[in-house]
């Protein structure tokens, strides 16, 4: 498999740094950048996840004042806000932290995207949030792409936020309870949606080769794109650690775990890691695999 430069659009943090710390530091950020941008990734969005509003946006800006002091807007063209507009339910609200999931009224909205004008490129939400679609239809206006995840939507929310502007899936098959209703459930409504594009995590724990044939298949080369989700133990060794407000465990065969809320917390791989896996699932050509990995989402980036 060809290294084309993959593009990612979720990526938490690397080597210890975490972009939804409240103890961030610019450098950090930079070496952070540095680091990942050497593993292979030409592009990404450095991802913060729900949290308190002030925090999100003082973390946003200083990523923005040291990716353009030092030149890197080509690398680091801007930030994924994961949240904090997603369900707080068990399962779906995930590895967040459920007191800090909010509503998307206008004025949340606003102080999110305005916290570095421009610079706001995802961001990810429930579908079936009070005022989604109002919601979605301001962000699209104001040039940010909506993806929906996060949430226990049913095909009807789903396909009204398709409706409003939303583009994306947040990574498809996680972000959801471990038991779902075997016929009506977020999952079967994204895949069924075929103006969203699914985001889908390959880093062979997320989703299972299997699992990741059949979303293929449904959405085929054009409506996918592969994201890490890398958090900020990526690098890490195996053992105990604290991350994104959890408690996890990272296992010797890269799994990335919470065992008390039983949910994945991101994942310990980059995206050269995630492709590298996919790629040995024997599913998409070369061409696809450079579709999935970089071309889709330069598309969404409108950097093509």
């Amino acid at each position: 498999m060809t290294n084309y430069g993959w593009v990612d659009l979720q990526v938490n943090g690397h080597n210890g740094v975490d972009y939804s710390d409240e103890n961030l530091t610019k450098e950090g950020i930079l070496r952070s950048i540095e680091e990942l941008l050497a593993t292979g990734t030409d592009i990404f969005l450095p991802t913060i996840i729900t949290g308190e509003l002030g925090k999100l946006a003082r973390n946003a800006r200083m990523i923005y004042e040291v990716v353009e002091a030092n030149g890197l807007l080509k690398h680091v063209p801007g930030i994924h806000f994961e949240g904090p507009f997603i369900s707080n339910v068990p399962g779906a609200v995930g590895a967040h932290t459920p007191a800090w999931v909010q509503k998307p009224t206008p004025e949340n909205v606003a102080a999110l995207i305005d916290s570095v004008p421009g610079y706001i490129r995802i961001v990810s939400m429930g579908a079936e949030t009070e005022g989604a679609p109002e919601a979605i239809a301001m962000m699209k206006e104001r040039g940010v792409v909506v993806s929906v995840g996060h949430h226990m939507a049913t095909s009807e929310q789903v396909r009204a936020a398709a409706d409003a502007g939303a583009q994306l899936l947040t990574h498809l098959g996680n972000g959801c309870p471990n038991l779902l209703d075997r016929h009506r459930n977020p999952f079967y409504a994204g895949l069924a949606e075929d103006r969203l594009t699914a985001m889908i995590i390959t880093d062979g724990h997320h989703l299972p080769g299997e699992l990741i044939k059949i979303i293929l298949r449904v959405k085929g080369a054009d409506r996918t794109i592969i994201t890490s989700d890398a958090s900020s133990l990526t690098g890490f060794p195996p053992g105990t650690y604290s991350t994104l407000g959890n408690e996890a465990v990272l296992y010797p065969n890269g799994l990335l775990y919470n065992p008390e809320k039983k949910c994945l917390v991101g994942s310990a791989s980059t995206i050269s890691d995630c492709m590298k896996f996919l790629a040995s699932l024997d599913i998409l050509t070369d061409a696809e695999l450079k579709k999935v990995g970089r071309d889709n989402a330069l598309a969404i980036l409108g950097m093509r």
